[in-house]
């Protein structure tokens, strides 16, 4: 009987076939070409690619571009050079039109407050015999040479009293402001920190004071002092803006109580005191900061309104702007209208300035209100 492995035909596998036990095999147990387990391979001698392949090769382009993207967004959070909240709102401001004509305004108005002795030519309170000269009842003396603006009714120059009507202007607004601004933060700090009834004890004093019209609130509190003086006018226009600040910082530090970080402080063990001093409040001041800025244009209305109704400083020798207003311009309008133009000029102007540079600020700093 012939060996079956010598007889032609036989121990070859058909096509389609393949050896039992195999699967794709051959019988010395390596892949048969063609097969699931080995790519075909082109007559270069390379593997031919499949749809598999082909997918699996797109998959790794895209992943790779992925990589790529977040290496860039990681070296881009990690740079040292990153710009932090305030050199953004600092570099919006400088872009800002708004911005700048407000602080070119401000800018100017502090300058001629400060070196106003430099600039004025003349002594604000100093007579000078040829205003006085032609002084009268029914006329007072217009620009003349030296004097740009002219007399007053006693017969000063009205461009000195102006300039250094601005250092008194500024004295009296960024006084009040800073008294404001201080009580208001103290009352604030106190309610958004403890809460509970001494919080609903605070904020219900400072509804009382918000209910009432701010200048109707400062006439009140001037009315009741037994004479009316520069520093009533301060304490009256500071006390006026003392619940504005109060409640913008209580709320602030409500909004601050509830963050991670002071969550995490107070499962540290953190002490209340070092939570409120270190982490609370500094947080919580950028609001109040900005709306100071707001507030001083309002202090220095409030203060020019109170010298014009005469409850101001009697001193008729100082220069400042609301008692121009109120003492020769309303007296003399008829005779002389510029001594009421000048200085309500001046007021508009001011306030304007630090109105816009306010509004910047409070946009910049604050993301949701940028445009």
């Amino acid at each position: 009987m012939t060996d079956p492995t010598t007889r032609p035909g036989v121990g070859k596998p058909r096509a389609g076939d393949s050896p039992a036990g195999t699967s794709g095999e051959n019988p010395t147990g390596t892949p048969a070409e063609g097969s699931a387990h080995t790519p075909a391979e082109n007559p270069t001698g390379t593997p031919a690619e499949g749809p598999v392949g082909r997918r699996e090769r797109s998959i790794g382009r895209l992943g790779d571009r992925k990589r790529a993207r977040l290496d860039e967004l990681a070296r881009a959070t990690a740079d040292p050079g990153g710009v932090s909240l305030y050199r953004d709102a600092l570099r919006r401001l400088r872009r800002n039109p708004v911005a700048i004509v407000g602080a070119v305004i401000v800018g100017l108005f502090v300058l001629v407050a400060i070196f106003a002795p430099l600039i004025a030519p003349h002594d604000p309170v100093q007579r000078f015999d040829e205003l006085t000269r032609d002084l009268t009842v029914d006329s007072i003396p217009g620009a003349t040479a030296g004097h740009p603006f002219g007399s007053d009714p006693l017969g000063r120059d009205f461009f000195s009293r102006m300039i250094h009507g601005s250092r008194q202007t500024l004295f009296v607004g960024v006084l009040a402001t800073l008294i404001g601004l201080t009580l208001g933060v103290l009352l604030g700090a106190v309610a958004g920190a403890f809460g509970g009834w001494v919080d609903v004890v605070l904020m219900r004093l400072t509804d009382v004071m918000l209910a009432l019209p701010s200048l109707l609130l400062a006439i009140t509190l001037v009315a009741m002092a037994s004479r009316s003086s520069q520093w009533t006018v301060i304490f009256a226009v500071a006390i006026v803006s003392v619940p504005i600040f109060a409640r913008l910082l209580r709320g602030s530090m409500l909004a601050q109580r509830e963050s991670d970080h002071v969550l995490a402080a107070r499962a540290l063990g953190v002490k209340e005191r070092n939570i409120v001093l270190r982490h609370m409040l500094p947080n919580s001041l950028t609001a109040v900061i900005v709306q100071a800025t707001l507030t001083f244009a309002v202090a220095i209305l409030d203060a020019a309104a109170l010298s014009f109704l005469g409850l101001g400083d009697p001193d008729i020798n100082r220069a400042e702007w609301g008692l121009m207003l109120g003492v020769d311009g309303q007296r003399y309008f008829e005779v002389r209208p510029e001594l009421a133009y000048y200085p309500a000029l001046a007021i508009i102007v001011v306030a304007l300035g630090f109105t816009l540079l306010g509004e910047a600020m409070r946009e910049a700093i604050d993301p949701k209100n940028r445009r």
